[in-house]
C-alpha cells in the first residue's frame, strides 16, 4: 500500500513540476499576434493566389498590418479583391490608399496557326515548360506561345482558355483578376499585366520576338521587325525599340492609335475600340456639317 501511495505522490509531483515548466515557457516564449491580422485576413478574398506577392492571404494581411504601423500601405494591393476590398482594409487600419488603375493579363503573341505554321512534331511531355526546355517548340519562332496551356492550368479564376483555331490563349477580361499566375507560368513571358484602360481600351505590341527582321519574318508572318516606324510616329514618346522589338509603355500611351496605322506587319493591336466608320458615312457626315 505504501508503494502505491509513494508512486502516486511521485507521479503527481512530476506532473506538477512539468505543468509549472510548461506554464513558464508559454509565458516566456509567447508570440504575440496582432488581432488586426485576423480581421484583415477575413476581409481578403482567401484566394491565396500569390498575386499580391505573398504566399497567401495570411502573409498579405501581416504585411498590411505592419505597413499600417509604419504609416503607409502604399504598394500593397490585392488584385483579386481590387479597390473595394483594399478600401475596407484601409478603413479597418485607419489608412488612406492611392487608387490604382485595374490591370488585365495581355497575351503578347500574334503567332496564330496561319501566321506561324508548325515545322516539327513534339512528342514529349505536353507542357510549355517541358517544350521550352527542349528548344524552339513546334514552330520556327523561339519566342512565341508554345500552345500547351500552362497559363490555363495556372489560372484559378477560369479567365484564360486556349483557342483551338489560333492555338493561342485568350483572356476573359471580365473574369481576369490580374493575379499574375499566368505570367509566372509562361516560360517565354509572352503574357503581361497591363492597365485595363478606359472602357477596356488598350494598345500593345503583340510580339516578343527579338530576332532581326528578316529572321523574325521567316518564323512568323505577323512578327514585329523592329523597323521603328511606330516609334517615330508616336507623339507621346510611349514607344521604344530595343533588341529588334518595339514596346509600348502603357503609362505614356494616350491611345491615339497612330502606331497601329503605320505598322507594316500589323503587330500592334488596338483592343476594344469602336470599329472605324465606312468612308461613305464619313463623307455624308461632312456634307451635313457643311
Amino acid at each position: 500500500m505504501n508503494f502505491i501511495l509513494i508512486a502516486v505522490i511521485v507521479l503527481g509531483g512530476i506532473g506538477l513540476i512539468a505543468a509549472i515548466v510548461l506554464f513558464v515557457c508559454s509565458k516566456k516564449f509567447a508570440v504575440f499576434e496582432d488581432p488586426r491580422i485576423a480581421q484583415v485576413n477575413e476581409l481578403l478574398p482567401g484566394a491565396n493566389c500569390g498575386g499580391c506577392g505573398f504566399a497567401g492571404c495570411g502573409g498579405m494581411a501581416d504585411a498590411l498590418v505592419k505597413g499600417a504601423d509604419k504609416g503607409s500601405i502604399d504598394g500593397l494591393s490585392c488584385p483579386v479583391g481590387g479597390t473595394e476590398v483594399m478600401g475596407k482594409v484601409a478603413d479597418l487600419l485607419g489608412m488612406a490608399i492611392a487608387n490604382g488603375e485595374p490591370k488585365v493579363a495581355v497575351v503578347r503573341c500574334n503567332g496564330t496557326c496561319a501566321h506561324r505554321p508548325k515545322i516539327v512534331e513534339y512528342a514529349g511531355l505536353r507542357t510549355c515548360a517541358a517544350m521550352n526546355a527542349c528548344g524552339a517548340g513546334e514552330t520556327a519562332c523561339g519566342f512565341g506561345c508554345l500552345g500547351c496551356g500552362d497559363c490555363v492550368a495556372a489560372c484559378q479564376f477560369d479567365a484564360i482558355h486556349m483557342n483551338p483555331e489560333t492555338g493561342l490563349p485568350e483572356v476573359d477580361e471580365e473574369k481576369c483578376t490580374a493575379c499574375g499566375a499566368c505570367t509566372k507560368a509562361c516560360p517565354r513571358s509572352i503574357i503581361e499585366l497591363r492597365k485595363k484602360g478606359i472602357k477596356g481600351r488598350r494598345v500593345f505590341v503583340s510580339c516578343v520576338n527579338k530576332d532581326k527582321g528578316a529572321v523574325a519574318m521567316k518564323a512568323c508572318k505577323a512578327a514585329c521587325i523592329g523597323c521603328g516606324k511606330c516609334e517615330k510616329e508616336c507623339p507621346f514618346g510611349a514607344i521604344t525599340v530595343g533588341n529588334n522589338l518595339a514596346y509600348i509603355d502603357f503609362n505614356k500611351c494616350r491611345l491615339c492609335r497612330k502606331c497601329v496605322a503605320v505598322c507594316p506587319k500589323q503587330a500592334i493591336h488596338a483592343v476594344n475600340f469602336p470599329a472605324p466608320k465606312p468612308v461613305e458615312t464619313v463623307k455624308e457626315e461632312k456634307e451635313v456639317q457643311a
